[in-house]
């Protein structure tokens, strides 16, 4: 009987910490790893920069289409700007030019 009572003092409060123990770790580890974690977090951050940037660039785009637009909305049409329209859609040049073709800037 001695014996029963001195295993139950030590096995009962030995199996209340494991378990203890076993659900804290799942916790931490949820808190950490989870959907909705730590490292999650950093990620869309992380994402939320990215996206931040290239809606950046395309707002500076729109700016720059609509500046284009209000030039050719006027009645007098900028010539420079019609010019290169023309140039471009029907891919023609005159005798004594040179045509240097440059990638699309995104400034």
């Amino acid at each position: 009987m001695v014996v029963r009572t001195r295993f139950r003092a030590i096995l009962i409060p030995l199996v209340l910490y494991v378990v203890s123990g076993a659900v804290g770790s799942y916790f931490i580890w949820h808190v950490q790893h989870g959907q909705r974690g730590l490292e999650a977090k950093v990620a869309y951050k992380e994402k939320l920069r990215g996206l931040q940037a290239e809606l950046d660039d395309l707002k500076g785009e729109r700016v720059r289409w609509e500046r284009r637009v209000a030039m050719m909305q006027t009645d007098a049409v900028d010539r420079d700007l019609l010019e290169e329209e023309a140039r471009l859609e029907l891919g023609r040049i005159q005798k004594n030019e040179l045509v240097i073709l440059l990638p699309p800037s995104h400034n």
